[in-house]
């Protein structure tokens, strides 16, 4: 396992979290041998703000994450403000194969704000 920005070796945490960003911020369609792969997110980012686009978001993180993600179980996803009033997604899992839960969170970062 390693990492893309630094070709470094990564523990299974870190790796199961580069994973999940990948799988997040790529638009379904977009991986050529791979069409499905991806989540939905990037049809929901120029939508308005409102409880039902959260919802969606909700929605296209969990079942991305449970498609693509085999080395987890995803118990809970919750979107959130972080601390520089970016969104963030607030996950829990268990580790499939064990009884270890792991809470990640995945920033929202795309466009202008990478």
């Amino acid at each position: 396992m390693m990492s893309r920005e630094t070709g470094q070796s990564l523990d299974v945490i870190p790796h199961i979290k580069q994973s999940i960003q990948d799988i997040l911020f790529t638009p379904i369609g977009s991986r050529v041998m791979r069409r499905e792969y991806g989540s939905m997110i990037f049809k929901l980012i120029d939508q308005p703000f409102n409880d039902a686009v959260r919802l969606q978001v909700m929605a296209a993180s969990a079942t991305a994450i449970m498609t693509w993600e085999d080395r987890v179980k995803l118990t809970s996803a919750k979107f959130s403000k972080a601390e520089d009033s970016r969104f963030q997604i607030d996950l829990e899992m268990q580790l499939v194969g064990t009884d270890q839960t792991k809470k990640l969170s995945i920033p929202l970062n795309y466009g202008s704000s990478l």
